[in-house]
């Protein structure tokens, strides 16, 4: 999957600026956005209704979360980017394969499961996208050989959910597997990855959205979800890690960190404050590739990339 860049999981934005009520029982609260709503004395704050993705565009840099979700009409994005439509393709066609009766789940399949789902925006032209299109059918069939056929994972692109004190979470995971564990079968989240070389155990580890997740899921089946893995295609490495209930309360409570900054910050705004105070940019390698980044005073000082740079690296996608 791809987080953020991947542009697989739609988030739900609900605002977050109700500020608290005047005395007297209620009074107008403006939302980030404008909409105006009535707060109540004593009731509970509104949960903060959030993807990893929307998580993940606050992380990297405040001033992209605003323009995607804060400001009204959003700013136009850039071109397409050949590397998101390169995953998008391949993640949906593995989708496709495990939609397939099992006697008909074999490699040879995968060339029209590919080409049935092929994105073809952002190349730099045809010989480009053709050679990408031959490299991710490479991968797709050197994965498949990995797999058993006639094991159906418990889910293939299945969204869960959760609700914290602060959080209404939901995302899809690419999938999960149902695996024998020490005391019963325990679930496994599995995600691609199309993109850069190099992901290790600490990739894994460290991933947010994939402990996220596993939190979730584990909720939403009622069994154990610990173990998380990116399995990384053009090399057919798989980084995993363990997790434990600890270290998922660990990730858990920064996202509720996260979420508390961005409804601070959305209610700054909503009560007249400077857009670019409560959103300050997160200048760095990444404004190169950001969407936005025309409409930045400080990302445009960055050399933009070209919407294909990503293709041209032997192994990204």
């Amino acid at each position: 999957m791809l987080s953020g860049a991947d542009g697989r999981i739609a988030g739900v934005r609900r605002s977050s600026s109700a500020g608290r009520p005047a005395a007297g029982g209620r009074a107008p609260q403006q939302r980030a956005g404008g909409a105006e709503q009535l707060g109540f004395e004593g009731m509970p704050e509104r949960l903060f209704v959030c993807t990893p993705s929307k998580l993940g565009a606050y992380a990297d840099c405040p001033r992209r979360y605003r323009y995607s979700y804060v400001d009204r009409p959003t700013p136009p994005k850039g071109p397409p980017w050949a590397h998101n439509s390169l995953g998008a393709s391949v993640h949906t066609a593995l989708k496709n394969w495990y939609a397939l009766p099992a006697d008909r789940r074999r490699p040879e399949a995968l060339a029209t499961l590919l080409k049935g789902t092929w994105v073809r925006e952002g190349y730099r032209d045809d010989e480009q996208e053709r050679a990408a299109y031959r490299r991710a059918l490479g991968w797709l069939e050197a994965y498949v050989e990995t797999l058993e056929p006639d094991a159906d994972p418990l889910g293939v692109e299945r969204v869960v959910a959760v609700k914290t004190a602060v959080l209404a979470f939901n995302g899809r995971t690419d999938r999960i597997d149902s695996r024998p564990g020490p005391e019963g079968q325990e679930l496994v989240i599995v995600d691609y990855k199309t993109g850069r070389t190099g992901l290790d155990a600490d990739d894994a580890r460290g991933s947010q959205a994939l402990a996220l997740y596993a939190y979730a899921a584990e909720r939403v089946f009622r069994r154990p979800c610990r173990r998380v893995e990116l399995h990384h295609l053009p090399t057919g490495t798989v980084a995993g890690h363990d997790h434990t209930v600890e270290s998922l309360a660990r990730q858990l409570a920064r996202a509720e960190e996260t979420a508390r900054d961005i409804m601070a910050a959305e209610r700054a705004v909503a009560d007249g404050g400077d857009a670019d105070e409560a959103f300050p940019v997160a200048p760095g390698p990444r404004c190169g590739w950001c969407d936005y980044r025309r409409h930045c005073p400080t990302g445009a000082q960055t050399p933009g990339r070209e919407p294909w740079a990503a293709v041209d690296r032997p192994t990204d996608g």
